[in-house]
């Protein structure tokens, strides 16, 4: 029988990305949790998000779950990096775009992991798996939030099991990942506000032969199928005959569906075709008004909606979970205020917005908008078509190369932490620029042993000495003095990351951002007061380059 605690620490009313995210992002911090998901299985018929980004993988790096996901991933990212326009998968190559969603098959100094094409089910299995490997992680699997009372001093909640059994949990903290439909959202009267796609959209997952035994007209790890009749997206779902189709411009409820004849006619042929499963969706672009509540935090979807062209959906709920959870614990194990959690919706939210607008720019350019009859002739009509078309697609390359979204966004002006008063780089969707300008992401090298620099950082804060004429006592006697857990890393014999970083001293904080940089610290106390959520408004100081 499951054991549902009456009182827990913090309680996460959804197990999805997420949810399961936070949930070790607090777990292995030795913080209880206890996570809350009504779905007893994965459907792995229903692949959903397909794209774990570059950072999600860095996350999943210092989870110690990046080679697992990459050997349960039934595309290696050597199989296909690039997305391919076509006329059909039997038709003309119209243009493609090389190492989409930073598939690359080689180390590149300015991530500590590629990419990875995986269908979400899989994802979540893993997660589910670490999660339940942590003592203080307690998930139960068919129980759902049924309601949220939040408060000053607490969070009351009521769950129902899988045979309709009542119980009511008592939690300091709760973290609403329960999505669209959940309860957490009304509980704090946060509202979403935005709008949907102009297009119906109609996924299928299917089996075909015929896919594996004849020859394609391009190696691609996606297809955008610009067709006379239709429009839309595939990909393979392993290399055993498994695909996804996304038909755009598909309203099920206004027209007869035959999904059989619909991935033909992306196809560009009569191939067998054997239907495992069906979703009727429509993109939607929301964002909730507010994060919080008293003691309650919207995370991932619950916050947020956005369109999945690009693959940002279930990457942007991992950013949140990462960037509360550290907080939480933080606030939970008395090292830091309360007033620390005030950040979260500060630095997060405008990362949603960025991120909303970004995938919500591609509407304007979705396969059906490109459809032309001629597109597939074998002749000089057809060619002249194709490399106009060629020419009009290049505005889809943001969603297939927005390094400068996925690595690029800071939490330049968050009040946790220390603006140095230098200039930082302009925001960009597709070119990332690295920066250790206070909130921007820790810049990533390798080293010469072929470690990342990511996996000398602690758990908690790490102190880069990047100069051995720099002297890194101040900084970890007040950080002693504050109870505040701190690594020391002497990086001195690494040149261009000083040159990168711009300071003898680059404090990091749990989730790779910057917190402050500087040759010295001038108030090493108010430094931490700061970072760590009691700081005013005030510049602590920090020394110049």
């Amino acid at each position: 029988m499951t054991i549902v605690p009456s009182q827990v620490p913090v309680l996460i009313a959804g197990g999805g990305p997420s949810g399961l995210a936070a949930g070790i992002e607090l777990g292995r911090r030795g913080v209880e949790v206890c996570v809350v998901e009504p779905r007893t299985t994965l459907d792995p018929l229903r692949p959903r998000a397909k794209t774990t980004s570059v950072r999600t993988m860095e996350h999943l790096r210092r989870w110690g779950l990046a080679d697992r996901l990459r050997s349960r991933a039934a595309l290696p990212v050597a199989y296909a990096q690039d997305v391919v326009f076509c006329t059909g998968l039997f038709g003309h190559e119209i243009t493609r775009f090389p190492e989409a969603f930073g598939l690359w098959t080689e180390p590149r100094d300015i991530a500590a992991e590629a990419g990875q094409q995986v269908a979400q089910p899989i994802v979540e299995e893993l997660l589910r798996e670490a999660a339940a490997a942590l003592p203080s992680v307690t998930l139960l699997v068919g129980w759902r939030v049924d309601a949220v009372i939040d408060g000053q001093d607490g969070v009351r909640a009521e769950l129902v099991g899988p045979d309709g059994r009542r119980r009511e949990v008592h939690a300091e903290y709760l973290l609403g990942c329960d999505g669209i439909a959940g309860v957490s959202r009304s509980a704090i009267g946060s509202h979403y506000a935005g709008s949907s796609g102009a297009l119906p959209n109609l996924s299928i997952t299917f089996r075909s032969r015929e896919l594996d035994e004849r020859p394609l007209c391009a190696l691609g790890v996606h297809y955008w199928v610009i067709g006379a009749e239709r429009g839309g997206l595939m990909g393979r779902l392993d290399l055993d005959g498994t695909w996804w189709a996304i038909v755009q411009g598909i309203d099920v409820q206004a027209e007869e569906a035959d999904p059989v004849a619909l991935v033909r006619t992306l196809a560009g042929a009569e191939i067998d075709v054997e239907v495992l499963a069906t979703d009727p969706w429509s993109a939607r672009m929301l964002l909730a008004d507010r994060y919080r509540g008293e003691r309650v935090f919207l995370v991932g979807d619950a916050a947020h909606l956005n369109p999945p062209w690009g693959g940002h959906g279930f990457n942007t709920c991992v950013g949140d979970a990462v960037n509360i959870g550290y907080k939480l614990a933080a606030v939970l194990q008395g090292w830091a205020p309360p007033s620390l959690l005030d950040s979260y919706e500060l630095e997060r939210r405008p990362v949603a917005v960025r991120t909303i607008a970004a995938a919500g720019g591609q509407e304007a350019f979705l396969a059906p908008s490109f459809a032309a009859a001629e597109l597939d002739d074998d002749g000089t009509a057809g060619q002249v078509l194709r490399a106009q078309l060629a020419d009009a697609l290049r505005g889809k390359d943001p969603e297939f190369h927005s390094l400068g979204l996925v690595l690029g966004y800071d939490y330049a002006d968050s009040p946790v932490v220390v603006p140095d008063g230098r200039g930082r780089p302009e925001p960009e969707l597709t070119r990332y620029r690295p920066s250790a300008h206070p909130g921007a992401r820790l810049p990533h090298v390798w080293l010469s042993d072929g470690s990342s620099l990511y996996d000398l950082l602690g758990d908690w804060f790490t102190l880069l000495r990047l100069s051995s004429r720099a002297d890194p006592t101040p900084l970890v006697t007040a950080a002693t003095a504050a109870g505040i857990p701190l690594r020391v890393v002497d990086l001195g014999r690494l040149p261009r990351l000083r040159a990168v970083c711009e300071a003898d001293l680059v404090l990091v904080r749990p989730d790779q951002h910057v917190a402050w940089r500087g040759d010295v610290a001038a108030d090493p106390t108010e430094v931490w007061t700061r970072v760590t959520g009691g700081g005013q408004d005030r510049d602590p100081g920090g020394g110049s380059s």
